[in-house]
């Protein structure tokens, strides 16, 4: 019998090539890839339902692999179920992935809305111990109704009310020509790295009962304080904007603007708000103009106010503490310059008056004026915590601590003996007194000389 010897060679390889893709290595460095490390499940639940989702687990190394536990971490008590090869189980032990090779695991989130003890986020995970190595797949899915916004425009005038919240995923833009009126007691959830970016006009009109919230769609305690959640919200340069009774937190930069308003209206007029928990600053100015009255700022990465390229501030009666929870923070609270690049420099225009400009660091306020144009500056009855003793003037108070009951807490309101009292310049002429400054945020009259910052009382 005559052999053929280039085809036993070649059954010999195809051979030995199977056997060499089904060794199971226990290399450490031989992980798996998962595509999605978050299964996101956005479908508005109105009554019971379920969705189910298909997450791929992929073996691309030569040998096999053998994963030696997948796991629901919820197992029964979970809104989650998963299915391996065909059967639904909260665990399977051993499961050999050959090289090259994937397995699908199905997963299926069922959704009871109307429970009134479900979160707003349903949440569950899958873990893999493969080899050593440990890999979490979260599980996310609203558990009651909302309105979801997935990168979407606003092309006409709109208005958002408190019947439902608004969750936004990617980028929402309101269109120039158009507006975004956002009534009292309104919800915004903002999804990872998601945005809202005003080309037009944003009215967002809170009260103090009922403030309009602005922050991440995860609302579990250990996320409550987490910056960079998302991106923040955006005034382009047709855009402009009054942000009233509005907490705004745990984002990028809570709000950015990059220019000067192109009508009559100021760019942005922010009143009775609170800025919080920011990865990077709470404002952002490029050449632009704020106008803020009885806001509190803290906690933020860099800077609460960071103004470069000239522009136009009005700033009264505002608590800016410079307590920095999560960061160590090496730039002043408040930080202003004329200059942005060689080619970007322009008048600056700054009015701080009753302001407290407080914080952890010896220096505080920063006036940068770097170029030949003009610089406009009136700083006056603030209390200041600085070493540039040409502050120490036109009623400023220089390092004398304000008293705030705790800032450890997030209390910057004052204790009856602090000497920001009855330190501030009356407003009673500036025509903003009787829409905005006759009273501070917590709605109580101001009797002039009033206390300085955000609160009277």
């Amino acid at each position: 019998m005559r052999f053929n010897t280039g085809l036993v060679l070649l059954i010999l390889f195809i051979a030995s090539a199977c056997r060499k893709g089904e060794h199971i290595t226990t290399d450490a460095a031989a992980k798996l890839t998962i595509a999605d490390t978050e299964l996101r499940f956005d479908t508005i639940f109105t009554s019971i339902g379920s969705v189910t989702k298909r997450l791929t687990i992929v073996n691309n190394n030569k040998d096999a692999v053998k994963v030696s536990e997948i796991t629901l971490s919820g197992r029964g008590g979970s809104a989650f179920n998963i299915n391996i090869n065909g059967a639904n189980i909260f665990n399977q032990n051993d499961l050999v992935i050959n090289g090259k090779d994937s397995i699908n695991i199905f997963v299926k989130v069922t959704i009871n809305p109307n429970m009134e003890n479900l979160p707003f986020l349903v949440q569950d995970s899958i873990i893999l111990n493969t080899n050593g190595n440990r890999q979490v797949v979260n599980l996310i899915a609203y558990g009651q109704n909302a309105i979801f916004i997935n990168n979407q425009t606003i092309a006409s005038n709109t208005t958002w009310t408190k019947s439902l919240p608004y969750v936004i995923n990617g980028a929402l833009t309101v269109k120039s020509g158009s507006s975004l009126t956002i009534q009292p007691g309104t919800k915004i959830y903002f999804g990872k790295d998601a945005s809202l970016n005003i080309e037009g006009n944003l009215m967002v009109n809170g009260s103090l009962t009922e403030p309009i919230l602005f922050c991440s769609d995860r609302l579990e305690s250990i996320y409550s304080d987490e910056p960079g959640q998302w991106k923040g919200i955006f005034l382009k340069r047709t855009g402009y904007g009054v942000i009233k009774n509005a907490i705004i937190k745990n984002a990028s930069v809570g709000i950015t603007s990059d220019s000067l308003s192109v009508n009559n209206n100021p760019k942005l007029i922010l009143i009775n708000s609170i800025i919080k928990n920011m990865q990077v600053a709470a404002y952002m100015g490029y050449h632009s103009e704020l106008l803020a009255f009885n806001n509190v700022m803290y906690n933020c990465g860099n800077y609460l106010i960071y103004a470069v390229g000239g522009g136009n501030y009005n700033l009264k009666q505002n608590t800016f503490a410079g307590y920095n929870l999560n960061f160590p923070r090496k730039t002043a609270a408040l930080s202003f310059s004329d200059y942005l690049s060689a080619n970007a420099y322009n008048t600056l225009q700054i009015n701080l008056t009753n302001n407290i400009i407080w914080g952890s660091l010896t220096n505080e306020l920063d006036i940068q004026k770097k170029t030949s144009v003009a610089l406009q500056l009136a700083l006056s009855h603030n209390l200041i915590r600085s070493t540039n003793n040409a502050y120490n003037t036109n009623g400023n108070i220089l390092n004398i601590d304000p008293s705030f009951i705790n800032a450890e807490t997030k209390n910057f309101e004052l204790y009856a003996n602090s000497l920001a009292r009855k330190k501030g310049a009356d407003l009673s002429a500036d025509p903003y007194f009787t829409v905005y400054l006759n009273r501070d945020i917590k709605d109580n009259e101001r009797i002039y000389p009033s206390t300085l910052g955000s609160y009277e009382k």
